[in-house]
């Protein structure tokens, strides 16, 4: 009895820190994340962003800073995902006195292993925000699309890759953390920054091209970043996740059709 209180008081402790940290990176990215900008300003609920009036300017801001803006961001979308895996895995150490001691410290790593991952690709988003803004594809001043070919094939792309057999393949492992846990768990600190990593490369594998579409919807869209947020959740977590992710990925088909039309 006193076992389960404890576990469930951790689990309880683990689960505030993990709303804390999302929410530090919700309210940073909503002050315009360093920008000088707030992100209030660059949200706009349009369907077909490259028709909006484009504002004049260059938003610029060091190489760091971007990296760092798109870092937090991806804390903040993609943590509540991964809850379940870190709350598993605190579980299990809890239950055992060899590893109990340690439990804090192995989800703490875990946790920084799966960020570490989209640590790497938030660098590659910013390589290609230097190459998509400079080239006229992207706003100077909004960060959003300005060409509907280019907004088109990236909204074709993702919807595309929402039926692929990678897809499904690294949303199973991302829905079933029982199943990864039991496949992939060591044990050790090591072991979970290693975990960690695997995790955050499969979901990366399974949601990389959806954070993508910030490059269409406005990469400091609010609006957007609360539906991929809220879509990535519906696919991780609901009975019906698969077919969530088949759904949209033929919305994001037809949304590409009618983004050439209009």
């Amino acid at each position: 009895m006193r076992l389960e209180f404890l576990l469930r008081r951790e689990r309880i402790v683990l689960s505030l820190g993990l709303a804390v940290v999302v929410g530090l990176s919700f309210a940073y990215v909503s002050q315009g994340a360093g920008t000088g900008m707030s992100a209030w300003d660059m949200t706009t609920a349009s369907l077909f962003p490259h028709r909006q009036p484009d504002v004049p300017g260059d938003m610029g801001g060091s190489w760091l800073l971007v990296v760092a803006m798109w870092w937090v961001m991806m804390i903040a979308m993609m943590t509540p995902g991964a809850a379940p895996l870190i709350l598993l895995h605190r579980r299990v150490l809890g239950r055992d006195p060899a590893h109990a001691a340690m439990a804090d410290v192995s989800c703490a790593l875990l946790l920084a292993g799966y960020l570490l991952v989209w640590l790497a690709y938030s660098v590659a988003a910013t390589a290609l925000q230097n190459v998509l803004q400079p080239a006229g594809l992207l706003s100077g001043m909004m960060w959003w699309s300005r060409s509907a070919l280019f907004s088109a094939a990236l909204l074709a792309a993702a919807g595309f890759y929402q039926w692929s057999p990678w897809k499904r393949s690294c949303l199973a492992h991302c829905r079933n953390p029982v199943a990864f846990l039991t496949a992939h768990g060591r044990p050790g600190l090591r072991a979970a920054l290693v975990l960690g990593m695997r995790h955050g490369t499969y979901c990366v594998g399974c949601c990389g091209l959806l954070m993508a579409l910030l490059f269409v919807g406005g990469i400091m869209n609010l609006l957007w970043i609360a539906v991929l947020t809220g879509l990535v959740l519906c696919e991780k977590l609901l009975p019906a996740g698969l077919r969530v992710a088949q759904v949209t990925g033929g919305l994001l088909i037809a949304w590409a059709v009618a983004t050439l039309l209009v």
